[in-house]
């Protein structure tokens, strides 16, 4: 069945806690999750009528769209969610700048980002230890939205 994208409400919850293997033993994760409910912020990817994925779009970096959050159940990956959302986040933005970050070793999302147009636009080392965070920059004025060929 296809997948179908949503306003995250705060009746999501219990559900993205359950499937955000992170939120499960981190309290801080937790805090975000219950920030960014029931916001125009959050997005819900759902499958089947069950919520398997979110986004999230924030305006903290430097006043600019920042996709700050794509998780994808376990189950789910590799399956086109994290595409949709992706691009779903990047259609609402209000700024003709869009930002996202991922870490170095996370080599899906590089290429998922890559395929929509995304460009690398820095480096930040020392958040996570050994893994540095990638930002990637999508311009609307410059690129279009959508995938491009396959690398």
């Amino acid at each position: 069945m296809a997948i179908q994208l949503r306003d995250a409400t705060t009746d999501d919850r219990d559900t993205i806690i359950a499937f955000d293997q992170i939120a499960q033993s981190d309290s801080q994760r937790i805090n975000f999750v219950d920030r960014i409910l029931g916001s125009e912020l959050c997005l819900v990817a759902e499958r089947n009528g069950q919520v398997i994925a979110y986004g999230v779009l924030e305006y903290t970096f430097f006043d600019n769209g920042f996709i700050s959050m794509i998780y994808v159940a376990s189950p789910e990956r590799r399956l086109g969610v994290g595409s949709a959302l992706v691009e779903a986040l990047a259609d609402r933005c209000k700024t003709p700048k869009v930002f996202t970050s991922t870490n170095q070793s996370n080599v899906p999302m590089q290429r998922l980002l890559e395929r929509y147009g995304f460009a690398p636009s820095g480096i930040i080392h020392n958040l996570d230890p050994r893994d540095p965070e990638l930002v990637y920059v999508l311009d609307r004025q410059i690129e279009r939205l959508g995938p491009g060929p396959e690398r």
